[in-house]
């Protein structure tokens, strides 16, 4: 058995980290026995811990979950390499020209564009790409894998692009209380499983409509009742209570005293 790989700055130390961690008999019998599926899962959960590190303003955590998330791109072309089909460096290669091509006003001729033109020009480059992988249907390419939110925005997204989307700002916001009416009146857990469902759909098309990240508005609410529910806990500690000991009135009360805090 020859030295073990050594840490290093360079890929390509990683490289060879991972490659003997896949070598039979020799490598690690859990990453052996990991396929692309099984490390899917993982590969979407760093890349959600890489935006928890951005929430909290954590750049050394973020440096962390960077390097572990270049972990997953490693892993996965790793075992593609070993099917014969690609490797990291067919990776690197593939993102650098999709860069290139994706970006004429800096590399091409078409110079002194404004933002709003790039993303016209994205748009236009973005849709002979998927001609020529035979996306034939508007909604074709946007991932199942995709959080529901996320997932909905860029169907609504690749809809309103061809047309198919609200005359005004307005008619999104009636369609949003249509949907609420809707939902109270569902007569069975099945009619209200549907209509949240639609709900939400609405609730992210007005958020596009108001230029606002649904995901990120909806992490953004989770943190905050996350702080705010901890205050809670802090304030009835002092008074020797749990919150499972205390009134819905006093969890109330102590619940806007830290919404007052904060503005």
């Amino acid at each position: 058995m020859g030295d073990p790989p050594k840490p290093g700055r360079d890929i390509g130390a990683l490289l060879a980290l991972m490659a003997a961690l896949r070598t039979a008999k020799t490598g690690c019998p859990w990453d052996l026995e990991q396929s692309f599926a099984t490390i899917a899962p993982y590969t979407i959960e760093e890349a959600y811990e890489v935006a928890d590190a951005i929430e909290r303003g954590d750049l050394k955590g973020l440096q962390d979950e960077l390097g572990d998330l270049l972990l997953q791109v490693v892993f996965h072309a790793r075992m593609a390499e070993e099917a014969g089909k690609f490797d990291f460096a067919d990776v690197v290669q593939a993102i650098t020209e999709k860069l290139v091509r994706r970006h004429p006003h800096v590399f091409g001729d078409a110079r002194d564009l404004n933002p709003d033109e790039v993303k016209v020009l994205w748009s236009k480059i973005k849709a002979d790409e998927r001609r020529g992988k035979n996306e034939r249907r508007t909604l074709d390419g946007v991932p199942l894998a995709l959080p529901a939110l996320a997932r909905a925005l860029k169907l609504q997204d690749k809809a309103a692009k061809v047309g198919f989307d609200w005359e005004k700002k307005s008619d999104v916001e009636a369609k949003v209380a249509e949907e609420l009416a809707e939902l109270a009146a569902a007569a069975d857990a099945a009619a209200a499983h549907e209509e949240i469902g639609d709900l939400l759909f609405a609730l992210v098309n007005l958020a596009r409509w108001l230029d606002v990240d649904p995901e990120g508005a909806l992490r953004g609410a989770n943190a905050k009742f996350e702080r705010r529910f901890h205050a809670i806990e802090d304030a009835l500690k002092i008074r020797g209570k749990t919150p499972a000991q205390s009134t819905l009135a006093e969890m109330d009360t102590l619940w806007n005293e830290a919404k007052k805090k904060e503005r």
